[in-house]
């Protein structure tokens, strides 16, 4: 009888020899995808195969047969050629974010597994509206930087509206309504108001007892234009609609609201985060701290952390990003010093 496991050796061994050959074939071919979608983008971008080319120090051949590969494989053409000019078909045009995608998970996976066994290391930038970096971003950034000292943080600081593309930022804080875009965004906290004066303005004029007695104050108002775009809204009363307050003055920085309304100015109706250090201190009072003040409908603000999908830097995005939420909570100690808890 023959020795079963000697006669199954050489099958063995070409079961095993067939499988690795399968696995790498199958890693070249992605490879390959992975080259022409690169030189998909490329070409797009620059309209010439031969600009391509020159850039990678290869020949024209080159880059072409790659394309006429992806196109064969995809069964549409991708690009109208001429003498003169390289245009995306229609096809070509659809096409074209899904590829971007592709590369830019792919980046993101590729960085996120080497972040599994290597220390978070290099630079970070972030953007943050002035006063908000001042008061909780840069603080956050210092104990961040405790838990991931191989890190570097570039932090701008500006109310100026900044393109992450333009600019390399990695997290961009954003207050306010997000408009639609491809940047991820994740909530950091919500945004409430609160209304509150200075205890000089009440010892003059008296503590409203109810927001319906707004309307017998003098309100600081927000600024747009000709008119105030009125936000005085809360729970429970006036039927959730926005009171039309009155006031001697309205402005458009919302930092100078706060100040008006430490000088005695007026009752002022402002985001939390910007009022609670003053609230605490004691230089401005909460006047309904029972009552919620949500924005109108329709008008929802809140914080977020945006990032473009598929930068190379993104491991390091989140890690920020994650350690923001953990530091600010659920319910940030901004909201819970002005609803007095």
């Amino acid at each position: 009888m023959p020795n079963t496991e000697q006669s199954l050796a050489p099958q063995t061994i070409f079961a095993s020899f067939a499988i690795k050959e399968l696995g790498r074939r199958a890693r070249k071919r992605q490879i390959l995808m992975i080259d022409a979608l690169t030189d998909f983008l490329a070409v797009a971008a620059g309209g010439s195969f031969s600009k391509v080319a020159k850039d990678q120090g290869v020949a024209v051949s080159s880059v072409t047969r790659k394309i006429e590969k992806l196109e064969a494989d995809l069964g549409m053409r991708l690009f109208n050629r001429s003498s003169r000019r390289v245009l995306l078909t229609d096809a070509g045009e659809q096409f074209l974010p899904r590829a971007r995608n592709i590369l830019a998970e792919l980046a993101e996976a590729r960085e996120s597994l080497a972040s599994l066994n290597a220390d978070p290391r290099g630079l970070l930038t972030v953007t943050a509206p002035a006063t908000f970096g001042r008061l909780f971003v840069a603080p956050a950034v210092v104990s961040f930087l405790d838990r991931f000292p191989l890190i570097e943080v570039n932090l701008h600081v500006a109310d100026q509206y900044v393109d992450l593309a333009e600019h390399r930022v990695d997290v961009a804080i954003r207050i306010g309504a997000l408009p639609d875009s491809d940047l991820l965004s994740t909530k950091l906290a919500p945004m409430r108001l609160v209304a509150c004066a200075s205890p000089a303005y009440i010892a003059r004029h008296g503590r409203p007892a109810t927001p319906d007695a707004l309307l017998q104050h003098n309100c600081i108002d927000v600024a747009t234009g000709v008119a105030p775009a009125s936000t005085w809204c809360f729970e429970g009363w006036n039927r959730s609609q926005p009171y039309k307050v009155r006031g001697n003055v309205r402005v458009d920085d919302k930092d100078c609201m706060r100040d008006l309304a430490l000088a005695g100015a007026g009752v002022v109706h402002i985001a939390s985060w910007l009022v609670s250090d003053a609230i605490a201190a004691g230089s401005l009072v909460a006047l309904f701290p029972g009552i919620a003040s949500p924005y109108p409908k329709g008008a929802e603000r809140a914080i977020h952390a945006v990032r473009m999908r598929g930068r190379s830097h993104d491991a390091k995005a989140k890690l920020f990003i994650d350690h923001l939420r953990s530091t600010f909570g659920d319910v940030p100690h901004w909201d819970r010093v002005a609803s007095g808890q």
